[in-house]
């Protein structure tokens, strides 16, 4: 299980006394002599120094493991777990990903408090508040719904303490809602909607009437404006979006009204556990015979637990396990985390474990836990390696720029093996993909 030990790191008058007089002492030392990391000229700040004062340092992560989005949650922690192992043992994949890393970052090990969001902001931000206060957490991760990423975001700038969201597709996430302190490595509704929109216009044609499942909250509705926008040039027209709230135990009327829309095509945006319940009720009744679906941000296990529902589906993802084929760090990635839990990564696991390794890589290349400095070597937009290719982040809205995958379900009797659900169709560059950075209304705001 995650360490979840509590340490009060308390950074006193006495100690920053102390630490001062150590520093001039060891400005007087001999060359060679080794001088403390962080930038010791800075007043305190958010969690530094007191975070990074002993031999370990805490992140939080704030991840569903109960509710309609458990499943991808208990995947996005696996992801994360990897990551703090690879990085304290300073495994050969952390070596490729961020050289300067040597068993742990700047000499500490990493350690992660866990709690349960249940997908909800105020739990994950009460969570989050508590690590700080207790563990004074370097970093806060999670999240797995984007009305989540968007509350840790405030949280994040609030508090100066640094958030990289894991799963969050709202185009807000970095766009309206983003923050100074707050990163993004997944894709998005706006660039999966780029990617796929291409490929569902040439499979099934122009001037289709469309059919939406949406979740009432900032991901579920930039999806869907961001679909609708995409497929606007080739005349296709939305005849209904059915709107239902997160964890909904019934679909029944919501699908009732897609039956009766005269859609050609149904497009569900719904996530975790509402996309399934959705694509098999949507069965039950009927829907799926009168009608194709599509799958614009493709929701981890989502073929194994619809049961062969996406066979023939197409949808947009932000990694699949079979792209090793392409990526050798993906496959060295896939071989790591299928030893130690039995199973080939979804992209929650990926995302997470990439988000962590980005930051360590950074920390690392700053010398110092002082987030300002961090901020701004990220914001540097250089190229660094990923699991899915070189990929670089936006100075100007902290997004990273990186491919879509566009996948297909297999038939079952073409899958190789049990975990063989999809056929990666294309992989998109990101570059072509992103709206401009102000596109969606970002504004950072402050380094201190």
């Amino acid at each position: 299980m995650p360490d979840t030990t509590k340490r009060s790191g308390l950074w006193t008058r006495r100690q920053a006394l102390l630490t001062g007089a150590g520093m001039a002492g060891a400005a007087m030392m001999p060359m060679g002599f080794p001088v403390l990391a962080f930038a010791e000229d800075q007043p305190p700040i958010g969690t530094w120094p007191a975070g990074s004062e002993g031999d370990t340092v805490y992140i939080g992560v704030a991840v569903p493991r109960t509710g309609t989005y458990a499943v991808q949650g208990e995947d996005e922690l696996k992801g994360a777990e990897l990551a703090a192992e690879h990085i304290n043992e300073g495994h050969a994949l952390i070596k490729e990903l961020a050289p300067k890393l040597s068993k742990g970052v700047l000499g500490k090990q990493v350690k992660l408090v866990v709690a349960d969001s249940g997908a909800k902001p105020n739990e994950a931000v009460q969570a989050e508040q508590r690590f700080i206060t207790e563990n004074k957490v370097v970093l806060m991760t999670g999240s797995t719904s984007s009305a989540v990423a968007v509350a840790l975001n405030k949280l994040a700038q609030r508090e100066k303490v640094l958030y990289v969201s894991m799963i969050s597709g709202s185009n807000d996430t970095t766009g309206k809602d983003c923050v100074r302190y707050g990163f993004r490595q997944c894709f998005f509704g706006q660039t999966a909607a780029a990617a796929i929109a291409p490929v569902l216009i040439k499979e099934f044609g122009k001037d289709l009437k469309v059919a939406y499942m949406t979740p009432d909250y900032t991901y579920g509705h930039t999806v869907t404006k961001s679909m609708q926008d995409m497929t606007a040039s080739a005349g296709w027209t939305t005849v209904t979006n059915q709107v239902s709230p997160l964890g909904a135990p019934d679909f029944s009327s919501y699908l009732l009204n897609i039956a009766n829309s005269g859609a050609d095509i149904l497009i569900n945006v719904n996530w975790g556990h509402d996309a399934v319940l959705s694509i098999q009720q949507a069965k039950q009744f009927g829907v799926l015979d009168k009608m194709k679906l599509a799958v614009p941000y493709q929701v981890p296990f989502l073929a194994r637990e619809t049961g062969g529902l996406m066979q023939g589906v197409y949808a947009a993802t932000e990694y699949w396990w079979t792209m090793e084929d392409k990526y050798p760090l993906a496959k060295m990635f896939n071989e790591a985390f299928n030893k130690k839990y039995g199973y080939m990564p979804e992209w929650g696991a990926e995302n997470s474990y990439i988000s962590i390794v980005h930051w360590a890589r950074m920390v690392q290349e700053t010398g110092s836990f002082y987030p300002p400095d961090i901020i701004k070597t990220w914001e540097k937009g250089e190229t660094i390696p990923s699991l899915v290719g070189d990929v670089h982040y936006r100075p100007e809205d902290h997004q990273c720029v990186r491919p879509v995958m566009i996948v297909k379900g297999k038939m079952e009797a073409d899958m190789k093996n049990k975990e063989d659900f999809y056929d990666i169709v294309e992989i998109v560059p990101g570059e072509g993909l992103m709206q401009k950075p102000d596109a969606f209304g970002c504004n950072l705001g402050d380094y201190t």
